[in-house]
């Protein structure tokens, strides 16, 4: 039972009379002058319709509840359209816990110390490349914690995909075709080292005209194993990143287009380079961005997301399964309600022959991060859904420490091809085959000469 100090729906219509973008995030109060002060709470800022989903559904669901087809139209305004149909049409369900109140769990700690160290610091520069305020690259967190526009809100997405100035995901993923059935089962490993946004606020190595190295190298199946890519990404995000890629059947490392970023990595998957973070392109490369909306959202973002320590297969971070006509096309999930997301829309407007026409993302503006993201083919037609999930890596059972904090980054993947049928769910797993191990912080490793060079990934390929 909650006391209600507004009326019914209060919070959805503030979200609504602000919509066109412009308005600071909160709606009893602004946010971010909040969690400067007391980064704990941000109860403040929002009435209880936004923060109690038995509020805002007036009782019809509450934490404990699972969404299944029978009551999905009850929160069918807080899915995108393809987890709606998901839960409607193909088995899925969804399972409802107490929303996060507490910033500090939404960040890795630098990421969030950074954030309020340089709230104020960031601008766009002539070419429309983020920027501090005498004109240097930027310098860590979230250059714009309340964006007023779309560029800002991509901005942040952007230039730290992962929240870390190092991350390195062993990551697990099986390919779910059409009639339900494992079609492949991959590991692979994704590394991002920024050389600029880096949280301690340096430029590594010097490389000022660098934003990040990115590289993925597959080590299962053996047909696979060995083909790997490497991104370097410039600054400037006008600029197309070099895309390098080897393929063990050539033996050879080989320059891709630059624009070859809306095609699988390997047969089978779903997911796109274009996909990462809802940010896989530099984000001028993209136009027309525009804010076309504010609503709460259901999102996956709380620490009962978070499996390890509980033994078999998930203490690995993997995950039971469920629903689709075999019931393994979809992970176990814990949503919560996202109190207030931009819904941010934008076209790709350096891609002329791209299949993508638009892209639709939610993003909650507590932490600049999405929490859905839906593509559109040239038709305009409703085409992929990439579906994040995230958690503090902190339970009862077990806490992963990231620099003496509890670490904090994404927990799974569902990239659906809604049109074809053909889901790639996959978790960031404690190690995959090749005893490569996920973790935020080079270790003294020089990851660079490992990981991201041409030669490294060749290296990694003929192994």
């Amino acid at each position: 039972m909650y006391i209600k100090k507004f009326g019914v729906d209060y919070g959805r219509r503030a979200l609504l009379q602000k919509a066109a973008g412009g308005a600071a995030a909160g709606v009893l109060a602004p946010l971010w002058p909040l969690v400067a002060r007391s980064a704990d709470d941000v109860s403040k800022a929002y009435p209880d319709d936004l923060l109690h989903i038995e509020a805002y559904t007036k009782g019809k669901v509450k934490p404990g509840d699972v969404i299944t087809a029978a009551n999905v139209d009850d929160v069918k305004d807080l899915l995108d359209p393809i987890a709606y149909q998901q839960v409607k049409t193909m088995g899925r369900r969804i399972n409802i816990i107490d929303s996060t109140k507490d910033v500090t769990k939404l960040f890795p700690y630098d990421y969030l110390e950074a954030t309020l160290k340089n709230k104020g610091q960031a601008k766009f520069d002539a070419n429309s490349n983020v920027v501090t305020l005498s004109g240097e690259p930027w310098i860590g967190g979230n250059p714009f914690p309340d964006p007023q526009t779309g560029l800002e809100a991509i901005a942040n997405l952007t230039l730290a995909w992962g929240r870390h100035s190092y991350s390195q995901y062993a990551v697990r993923d099986w390919d779910i075709a059409p009639d339900g059935s494992l079609a492949y089962q991959y590991d692979f490993v994704w590394v991002e080292l920024n050389t600029t946004a880096r949280t301690d606020g340096q430029v590594w190595n010097g490389k000022k005209d660098l934003l990040r190295y990115q590289s993925v190298f597959f080590t299962s199946p053996q047909d696979t194993a060995g083909t790997s890519f490497l991104n370097t990404w410039y600054y400037d995000q006008r600029k197309f990143p070099d895309l390098q890629g080897y393929l063990p059947a050539f033996r050879r490392v080989r320059q891709f287009p630059t624009n070859q970023r809306f095609e699988p990595l390997v047969p089978g998957i779903t997911l796109f380079l274009s996909d990462a973070w809802a940010a896989g392109d530099p984000m001028l490369t993209w136009g027309n961005y525009k804010i076309v909306g504010r609503q709460p959202m259901l999102g996956y973002i709380g620490g009962r997301n978070f499996l390890g320590g509980y033994g078999g297969t998930m203490n690995n971070y993997e995950r039971p399964v469920h629903g689709g006509p075999k019931n393994q096309t979809f992970f176990e999930t814990y949503a919560e309600l996202v109190p207030e997301c931009i819904v941010l829309e934008a076209e790709p407007v350096g891609y002329p022959r791209a299949p993508v026409s638009r892209k639709r993302i939610w993003i909650d503006v507590r932490n600049g991060m999405y929490v859905a993201n839906i593509t559109y083919d040239r038709r305009g037609d409703v085409w992929k859904s990439f579906e994040p999930a995230y958690a503090q890596y902190s339970n009862d059972k077990e806490t992963v420490t990231d620099r003496g904090h509890p670490a904090w980054s994404w927990v799974f993947v569902h990239s659906h091809d809604f049109q074809a049928n053909r889901m790639s769910r996959f978790v960031q797993a404690k190690e995959v085959t090749g005893g490569y191990k996920s973790s935020y912080d080079t270790g003294g490793v020089d990851v660079y000469n490992k990981y991201l060079t041409t030669q490294a990934i060749q290296r990694l390929g003929s192994a």
